[in-house]
């Protein structure tokens, strides 16, 4: 294991001012988001949509490493350069997705429980060779009244991301670690808290038992929130108060940073999370950043819509939904920032 170059790679990926662009949508989950626009989900329109991305203009000034997924990773922009490389050409760490989804797990009642872990040590090796210097595995959470998670589908996923961060740092790549506990549901935001912490014990527990390197390696945690069902939605403050002080329970001061994922919360409520998060009076240990995909990038999908004539309005979107979240790691987000991009 390269120690040093572990650690170094998950410091850069939270350096200050910058965070993670999640653009590793599976074919099914990009056709979702490309159907209301009218956009054919063609291999070719997806490669045109994650150039538009890539090669927007000084957009390393505000994200410092970008997730892709395996068809992306292995495409190139229109002068046949490949993506990998017009991204380091910004500065840019590329990263993959490793995880194969989620399945119902056996012996609960249709708890997720990711899979991919068959021949995952071969395919890092292969990432690795492609450019990829860190990867992301997703484990999925879910609230069900006091009924769901069971302890059952917590050591479960919680075993699965700790196997996963060994074998990635067996391959000197950095394991994003993502427990993500779904916003869906009417639960309040004490439940999301209790769920969360729970959750975050268990995986570093497991962590822990698969010896993985703490200081090598980036949480990617959802934010402690209502269901998005619940009538009482938790106010900004609240939100914020509440997601550190669950970090601070759980979170071993050792974990170069926290890279939050948006989780379905619109991209101006996410930047404002964060934002209030990084305002907190007492300095947080780690530095919390942002590990976003729909928070980053619906402004501008909606810009470009498939349309060649519309890439510069698309990558102005794009190059202020980053700037604000730039801002929102400092604590400097505001509404002016906000409609400086309209």
């Amino acid at each position: 294991m390269a120690t040093k170059t572990l650690e170094g790679t998950a410091r850069t990926l939270v350096g200050s001012g910058k965070g993670i662009l999640a653009a590793d949508e599976s074919h099914a989950t990009i056709g979702r988001r490309f159907e209301p626009l009218g956009i054919a989900n063609t291999e070719e329109n997806r490669r045109q949509y994650r150039q538009m991305l890539f090669t927007t203009k000084s957009i390393g000034d505000f994200i410092s490493g970008v997730i892709l997924f395996d068809e992306t990773i292995r495409q190139a922009a229109d002068g046949r350069r490949p993506f990998v490389d017009v991204l380091r050409d910004q500065g840019i760490i590329p990263g993959i997705k490793v995880d194969r989804g989620t399945k119902p797990l056996a012996g609960t009642s249709g708890e997720p429980v990711t899979e991919g872990l068959d021949g995952l040590r071969e395919r890092l090796a292969e990432y690795k060779q492609l450019g990829a210097r860190f990867a992301k595995w997703r484990a999925v959470i879910t609230i069900d009244g006091d009924r769901t998670p069971t302890p059952l589908g917590l050591e479960i996923n919680a075993s699965a991301l700790a196997r996963y961060a060994a074998l990635c740092q067996e391959a000197e790549l950095v394991p994003i670690v993502e427990p993500e506990v779904l916003m869906d549901g009417a639960h309040s935001i004490e439940r999301c808290f209790e769920v969360t912490a729970a959750t975050l014990h268990t995986v570093f527990d497991a962590l822990w038992d698969h010896k993985v390197l703490l200081e090598g390696m980036l949480l990617k945690p959802g934010m402690v929130v209502s269901g998005a069902a619940s009538p009482g939605q938790a106010p900004v403050e609240a939100v914020a108060e509440a997601t550190v002080r669950c970090l601070r329970r759980t979170v071993p001061a050792a974990v170069p940073g926290i890279v939050f994922l948006s989780g379905g919360q619109s991209d101006e409520l996410a930047t404002a999370h964060l934002n209030a998060m990084n305002r907190l009076s007492e300095p947080s240990p780690w530095p919390l950043s942002f590990s976003f995909a729909r928070a980053l990038q619906t402004a501008p999908l909606a810009a470009w819509g498939g349309d060649a004539t519309r890439v510069d309005d698309a990558q102005r979107a794009f190059l202020h939904r980053a700037r604000c979240n730039s801002a929102a790691r400092a604590g400097a987000y505001s509404a002016e920032l906000e409609r400086s991009g309209r």
